[in-house]
């Protein structure tokens, strides 16, 4: 227990568990940890429970450690950005579950065994040991129990349950304090019928309660129940609600984990009253809330984001029972080192908790840690900050908005309220404040550390495609309102907003696969792109030129493109799953396109953006994904081509079908009648370099023999050049 013990101290620190974050081996180490949380809470304590030391551990101590670490992990771990555009993309916008860590694990180490051992028997050994919940008993009826515990009240217990005697004799103990202060619990629904609770509770203290960890783990959501209940209708003192919660955390460290999912839930809830931060019952901001309210409006406003205002009579503050409970019991722990897995843990729970609650809690929240600790204060600031977005999409949106205008400059439709200077300095900023400076800070960075906290990701869809559709026919606007008469030309204005549309798609893809992953783009592809077109939706801001729309349709299908390449790459060298999803998404996308063009879907948009969005899409697969062709369909794959060649983008629907592979060139050599409508715009080069591709990868050599001979004698007609009028470009 004592190596183990100092193992898991240092372990639990801040720093290492970033190394392990960085290093990609948390689904390792959340396995490694299960026997340790199943074999030591089964155990019952031989020594004194009372010491939380790592010089003295105990079986209570060395299961906490390990428990909060595991519960650090599940809850309220973040894999870095780049992780979650793989493997983890799950875990953005929400937090993980065991099974998906746990999964991530097996899969992990059957990768591994693959790579190593070819043995097929051997491969079949790795996944029938296969880590799972279930593998063990205590962690999962645990595991089930805290899961009911969030979704639904407790139930009613009788008695004679085992369950119930053992949160009487919890409660007993740890109500010594609160009776020698003159406070009892009263008639809880928990409390013991037989005999008092002052002699009940001095005989639990000196018999300390010698159980596994598992079965407390189990009876404290009904303590944590007895002793709301008390507090609420006046039974029991705020101050020795405080007590409680602390000496069951001395006595058992991994009961923090019943505390913040029992507290979580019923905050979320609401049904409990709320009580006066008034400094006497319970802790006041009062002292520094005007302060911190007004820097976190104004590290909001300085990235263009308005928040409601908060109560102007500070005295009136009032925070429901169970989140004031949870933060006077955070704010008692000591700043120590050996309790860093303590504030590990309760640090974002708390975060969490005040973000989840009603208006307004976090500053509240904030206020009273700034209190406790002032060299946190900016740190705490800021961090408080990031949690306005966690519920309000009006504010997601307009940071989102801010940050385009920071990356791409203020555009005519827009206020610009923000600084000049764009690109990536305008986005992400150019310096990092001093610690004892007032941070304020770009758009692009705060989105970055508030997006994984966006709890309704789906909703970021809608509205980057919606900034991406504004700002793309902004450009062009600027473009045609300029005083050179060069860039008025059809040629070059159209290049220039071109640039810009990929810039602007480019921001827009970014945006979507560090919030949400592969969640987020998948929905892309296939509703929100899809909604957009079909929905027709129009700007707000007068009559909107062909150009614009033109610039629309190609900012989209950069957005579409390069969100599909950053999740799932542009190549086959892909894990299968990854690739599955992609020829599955991809497929589905292009099957939409091609049922538009076939006429059995109706669209709402602009011709002259639908138009630009299926060529410019087309023609970036074309160049940059050529293996995302050969995993189309044949049939949409045709009818894709035929579309294009309605529009007279002959080359492109050659390409494409050149692209498709044997299969889908070969498909155009059986239907002559199809390159006879097409010889009208095609040049000789180009159908002679079609003939000449099929005769090398077809097999039907004398049916291609002979469409090119009849292809030669028909350039030779002399009638031929009175019937073909080739476009300039062409």
């Amino acid at each position: 227990m004592s190596m183990l013990s100092a193992i898991l101290y240092g372990a639990s620190s801040v720093d290492t568990v970033h190394i392990l974050t960085l290093h990609g081996v948390v689904p390792e180490v959340a396995a490694y940890l299960l026997p340790l949380c199943e074999v030591f809470g089964s155990l019952e304590p031989t020594l004194s429970t009372k010491s939380n030391k790592a010089d003295d551990p105990s079986v209570y101590m060395v299961f906490s450690l390990a428990f909060l670490f595991l519960l650090r992990l599940w809850k309220f771990y973040r894999p870095p950005l780049e992780q979650c555009m793989t493997e983890h993309a799950r875990a953005v916008g929400g937090e993980l579950s065991l099974e998906y860590l746990l999964s991530l694990y097996n899969n992990r180490t059957v990768f591994s065994q693959n790579e190593t051992n070819s043995n097929p028997d051997h491969i079949e050994n790795v996944s029938d040991n296969a880590t799972y919940v279930h593998s063990y008993p205590k962690l999962r009826s645990w595991y089930w129990q805290n899961r009911s515990c969030i979704v639904s009240t407790l139930s009613v217990l009788s008695s004679e349950n085992p369950v119930h005697q053992l949160a009487n004799k919890i409660l007993n103990m740890i109500c010594l304090k609160m009776t020698k202060s003159g406070s009892t619990l009263g008639n809880s629904s928990t409390t013991s019928s037989g005999g008092s609770s002052t002699s009940a509770g001095e005989d639990a203290f000196q018999r300390p309660i010698q159980v596994p960890a598992w079965e407390v783990l189990e009876a404290i959501p009904f303590v944590l129940e007895a002793i709301l209940t008390s507090c609420a209708h006046g039974r029991l003192s705020s101050r020795d609600l405080t007590t409680g919660l602390r000496d069951l955390v001395e006595f058992l460290p991994a009961s923090l984990a019943a505390i913040i999912s029992y507290f979580s839930a019923e905050i979320t809830r609401g049904v409990w009253k709320s009580v006066w931060m008034n400094g006497i019952d319970w802790p006041s901001p009062a002292a520094i809330l005007p302060s911190v309210q007004s820097e976190i409006k104004e590290i909001l406003a300085a990235t263009g984001v308005s928040i409601p205002n908060y109560p102007s009579d500070v005295s009136q503050i009032m925070l429901p029972l169970p989140m004031a409970a949870f933060v006077s019991l955070t704010i008692t722990f000591k700043l120590e080192k050996n309790l860093e897995y303590i504030h590990a843990v309760a640090g974002p729970a708390l975060e969490s908790c005040a973000s989840n609650g009603p208006w307004p809690g976090i500053p509240v929240v904030g206020s009273l840690w700034a209190q406790k600790v002032r060299r946190w204060h900016y740190f705490i600031v800021f961090s408080f900050s990031r949690s306005v977005f966690r519920q309000n999409k009006e504010c997601v949106a307009q940071l989102l908005r801010s940050c385009f205008t920071a990356f791409l400059g203020s555009v005519p439709v827009l206020t610009p309220s923000l600084s000049s200077q764009s690109g990536v300095n305008g986005l992400l900023g150019s310096t990092i404040a001093d610690r004892n400076v007032h941070p304020i800070v770009a758009p692009g960075f705060l989105y970055l550390r508030s997006c994984r906290l966006i709890q309704d990701v789906l909703y970021i869809n809608d509205v980057i495609v919606r900034l991406v559709a504004e700002f793309a026919r902004s450009s062009a606007l600027r473009w045609e309102s300029t005083d050179n008469p060069r860039l008025k030309s059809s040629q070059a204005s159209l290049c220039l907003a071109t640039v810009r549309a990929r810039e602007v798609g480019t921001l827009g893809a970014i945006l979507i696969c560090v919030s949400g992953g592969f969640r987020l783009v998948e929905g892309l592809y296939r509703e929100t792109i899809p909604t957009w077109l079909l929905s027709g939706k129009e700007t707000k801001h007068g009559e909107v030129s062909a150009v614009s729309r033109v610039v629309e349709g190609y900012a989209l299908a950069y957005l579409l493109i390069l969100s599909g390449s950053y999740m799932w790459s542009l190549d086959d060298k892909l894990p299968n799953w990854v690739l599955t999803k992609r020829v599955r998404i991809v497929g589905n996308h292009m099957d939409f396109l091609a049922g538009v063009l076939e006429g059995k879907i109706a669209l709402a948009c602009h011709p002259a953006t639908w138009k630009a969005y299926v060529s410019c899409l087309v023609g970036l697969m074309v160049n940059f994904a050529p293996a995302w062709i050969q995993e189309v369909n044949l049939k949409t794959l045709r009818t894709l081509a035929s579309g294009l060649r309605g529009w007279h983008e002959c080359e492109l629907a050659l390409t494409l079908l050149e692209r498709g592979g044997v299969a889908a060139i070969g498909s155009a050599a059986e239907l002559p009648v199809a390159l006879s409508k097409w010889y009208f715009c095609l040049t000789s080069f180009a159908v002679t370099e079609l003939l000449l591709i099929l005769e090398a990868t077809s097999r039907r050599l004398s049916h291609i023999r002979k469409l090119r001979r009849g292809w030669d004698n028909l350039v030779a007609n002399p009638s031929y050049k009175e019937k073909v009028s080739v476009p300039a470009p062409l």
